[in-house]
């Protein structure tokens, strides 16, 4: 599985060299089997480290190798997954804090979305859903 579209890489890498900005995620890995969420938001001219926030017991922002998590075998032949469906639209700041308050990336992002500030998520001003 292709881990970093030639897309994300151009926005990446910009970012890369802007370090001094509060910048919104690019992409998300995870692990589809436990542990193990990143979210980048830069990427070195080496093509190789990125950083983000980081996930793997317990949310912290910092750099990591995207060639190691290429490199990572889980059962059944599979990997690190990107989610393709992850979108990004609030600051690192924002999903740092919130995932340091919940615990985890994973806890963040459900409480995010419950309270709107994702899209997808339900809008605070929405009316209930009757059953």
């Amino acid at each position: 599985m292709i881990l970093l579209t030639d897309t994300q890489r151009d926005r990446l890498l910009p970012n890369g060299r802007d370090r001094d900005q509060d910048h919104i995620p690019v992409v998300k890995f995870f692990n589809p089997f436990g542990a193990g969420v990143w979210l980048a938001t830069e990427l070195d001219e080496d093509g190789d480290i990125m950083f983000g926030l980081a996930d793997i017991g317990y949310p912290e922002l910092g750099s990591w190798s995207l060639n190691e998590l290429r490199s990572i075998r889980l059962p059944f032949g599979m990997g690190i997954e990107p989610d393709l469906l992850f979108t990004w639209d609030l600051p690192i700041s924002v999903w740092a804090e919130a995932a340091r308050d919940a615990g985890s990336i994973r806890d963040a992002e459900r409480l995010l979305y419950r309270s709107g500030r994702l899209p997808g998520g339900t809008r605070p001003d929405a009316e209930p859903r009757r059953s």
